[in-house]
């Protein structure tokens, strides 16, 4: 009995080793390959498997998360012969377990050495300002590549992006001058456009003063035109009532306009701003005639009583008067 004990606690201990070993428990984010007698068979999924102790075993542990591989810094020769160096960083994901696992070898160096190829690749057909400027396109385009070149690995190629670019220093350098000469240029163009603008306006505003001016003298010289033609007319009109009286044989009227002339030239003359001196060598009879004339038309103009001689004055007949 007491050798019967010992083989049925082996038999125990034996069925406990086996469910040990057929019992698999795979975490989350993780694949496991199964190989039977070295090839492979199927894949063991998260949580708790089953699979053929001492004849299954687990082939490969595949993360399925999203990982990330850092590319190290490395030189590139652009297309326009600079020299730089730049290194970027690689997010991928295994989606298929056994292509990744038995398709190449080394999964993680194999796509950081794929894409370091393809940086040199693409950044190397491009020109040194077309890198330090569309950082966007070299993203897309090493995406579009090696995302093709590992798709038979089944890996998932998410993200691809450089993380720095640098250029030798004198190239930086150079870069700097010609960025600050840009800059100068610009703000000469600048203050060039400024005073081009301020000269338009000065212009515009002087044109606008000189019409405004224009228009001025021009209405100016419309109502100085039509006071002359006013005073033309009422001259005429003057002249036609002279003409009258005359044509019906009133000298009167011929005498006043005449003296109402004389008069206003010798004003005009005696207040010229030239004249000092004024010598009127003129005939006293006319200038008698000319008072003889206004009075006779004042006369009959307002009556006799309205012209009445001193009195005292006893008008004489002949050549002498009372003594």
């Amino acid at each position: 009995m007491f050798g019967f004990d010992w083989v049925i606690i082996a038999i125990v201990v034996l069925i406990i080793l086996v469910l040990f070993a057929g019992i698999k428990t795979v975490p989350q984010g993780y694949n496991y390959t199964i190989e039977r007698f070295g090839r492979f068979t199927r894949t063991l999924r998260p949580g708790l498997n089953l699979i053929v102790p001492f004849i299954d075993r687990i082939g490969a542990k595949m993360n399925m998360m999203e990982q990330v591989l850092d590319v190290p810094t490395q030189e590139v020769i652009t297309r326009d012969n600079a020299t730089i160096s730049a290194d970027g960083i690689v997010f991928f994901q295994v989606l298929d377990a056994p292509r990744a696992a038995y398709e190449v070898n080394q999964l993680q160096h194999a796509l950081l050495n794929l894409t370091m190829t393809n940086i040199r690749t693409v950044m190397g057909s491009m020109d040194l300002d077309e890198l330090l400027s569309k950082r966007d396109d070299i993203n897309d385009r090493l995406l579009h590549v090696v995302d093709a070149a590992a798709s038979p690995w089944g890996v998932k190629m998410t993200r691809i992006e450089i993380k720095d670019i640098n250029p030798p220093k004198d190239l930086v350098d150079a870069m700097a001058r010609q960025m600050k000469a840009e800059r100068d240029k610009r703000a000469q163009i600048l203050e060039a456009e400024g005073q081009r603008a301020s000269e338009i306006l000065k212009a515009e505003g002087e044109k606008q003063s000189l019409i405004l001016e224009a228009e001025g003298r021009r209405e100016a010289a419309f109502r100085d035109a039509e006071a002359r033609e006013r005073a033309a007319e009422a001259e005429a009109k003057a002249t036609e009532v002279v003409s009258d009286a005359v044509a019906k044989g009133d000298v009167q009227a011929l005498n006043y306009f005449v003296a109402q002339k004389y008069t206003q030239a010798i004003e005009a003359v005696a207040t010229s701003p030239n004249q000092k001196t004024l010598l009127l060598p003129m005939e006293a009879t006319a200038l008698i005639g000319s008072l003889t004339g206004i009075a006779d038309l004042a006369r009959a103009s307002f009556g006799d009583d309205a012209v009445r001689r001193p009195p005292g004055r006893v008008p004489t007949a002949g050549s002498g008067g009372d003594s």
